[in-house]
């Protein structure tokens, strides 16, 4: 029977033995955070070492040749993108807004308008630009949820000029997630503004189709998560044909065929002039085995969505039966019966950070941010998890206790 056939959750404990096998004593469920990576991608890890030592000068060539080709044919299927070719790799996601953020006007301070749960990669490097009169930042409130997309358009609406439009697909404190990307897009499309996703809590965790709106924003994403990858492995995708030159450039982006604008410094085409220089390849060779092993599962974002948020359900089904438990169904900062999620849990905790050690000192790892718990679940987890985790919770006493 094909995997996709199977009744959820589904059980792919045994294609994670190696990361497994080193947390026998220990449950993780941070999957939003430090997702386990699948035992194909140890051989990738070494074939990437045999491959730099066989082909040695013109190892360049086969890495940005073979390898991010096989990726970003990966990354485009799994997000529905009309041309792969619109995207281009990074270690980090940082890297990428940075190269953004170079693109904005320079003669005046850049108006962006963005949200205030923006993950650090992008808030910091904003804040410190702000700090020096660079750019000058709005932060909507993402809650309430239910009004965000309303509330987020209408300030973008009021703003005379917007040179940056940013927001998160999911967002990483509270895992609420756009689930009107589409109409949302369509509703900026026309602000003549650079408009910026962040993918990364999205990407193969909730099923994301860029077809219709690939042509007005830029998407960003990486493997440290769902896909599995680990760390090195990110990707942006940029709109088809935008000719913008960002003044943070690396010099593989003039390699290859070059745009038709030229203008002093030349550019790659599409996603390629938002390229970089050299870097650890070892990530796009894990991604690689992990997108190929997905394809050969006949695994994707639903089927991934749809595991976790079973796993979820079952989990919160056993809270509810726990009255001591710190983690309680009443706590969670999105019921779990809305679809608008990703997926993790989010618990309102006012003491998260002494019950993150509590849990960590009792085998349990999740994690913080602020006053809030985060328990993410992933393909790594079955239903013998979930169970052993709320047995294990059930043992631990309250903090003074």
């Amino acid at each position: 029977m094909p995997i996709t056939e199977q009744p959820l959750p589904l059980d792919m404990t045994g294609e994670f033995s190696q990361f497994r096998s080193r947390h026998v004593n220990k449950l993780h469920f941070a999957a939003h955070s430090h997702h386990f990576w699948p035992d194909v991608t140890r051989d990738a890890q070494i074939r990437c070492w045999d491959e730099a030592a066989e082909l040695s000068d013109g190892k360049w060539e086969h890495v940005l040749g073979t390898i991010w080709g096989d990726v970003r044919e990966g990354i485009a299927d799994h997000l529905n993108l009309p041309n792969a070719e619109t995207l281009v790799p990074a270690p980090n996601t940082h890297e990428l807004v940075s190269r953004l953020l170079s693109c904005l006007p320079r003669d005046r301070p850049a108006e962006i308008i963005t949200t205030d749960s923006e993950f650090h990669s992008f808030r910091r490097q904003c804040a410190r630009l702000e700090e020096d009169g660079l750019v000058h930042a709005t932060r909507v409130s993402v809650e309430p949820f239910n009004s965000f997309s309303e509330r987020f358009v209408k300030a973008i609406k009021r703003k005379p000029r917007r040179d940056m439009i940013y927001l998160s697909q999911v967002f990483f404190n509270s895992g609420f997630a756009i689930a009107n990307l589409n109409e949302l897009v369509d509703e900026l499309c026309d602000c003549e503004a650079m408009l910026v996703v962040d993918g990364y809590h999205g990407f193969l965790a909730r099923p994301t189709d860029l077809s219709r709106i690939s042509h007005h924003i830029f998407y960003l994403a990486g493997g440290y998560k769902y896909a599995m990858a680990g760390e090195g492995a990110c990707f942006m995708h940029c709109p088809p044909g935008m000719e913008m030159r960002p003044r943070n450039t690396g010099w593989f982006a003039e390699f290859g065929e070059l745009s038709n604008q030229q203008n002093g410094i030349p550019y790659g085409k599409d996603g390629w002039r938002f390229m970089g220089s050299t870097f650890d390849p070892s990530g796009l060779y894990r991604m690689r085995a992990s997108l190929q092993w997905l394809a050969t599962k006949g695994l994707n974002a639903r089927i991934i969505h749809a595991h976790a948020r079973s796993l979820q359900r079952r989990f919160i089904n056993g809270l509810s039966r726990d009255a001591k438990c710190v983690m309680r169904p009443s706590s969670l900062l999105i019921p779990h019966e809305e679809e608008d999620i990703g997926n993790f849990l989010t618990f309102k905790c006012p003491q998260a950070p002494a019950w993150y050690d509590r849990l960590l000192s009792n085998g349990i790892i999740v994690d913080y941010r602020d006053d809030r718990l985060r328990v993410g679940f992933g393909l790594y987890h079955n239903t013998d998890d979930v169970e052993r985790l709320l047995a294990r919770l059930s043992e631990i006493k309250q903090l003074g206790q």
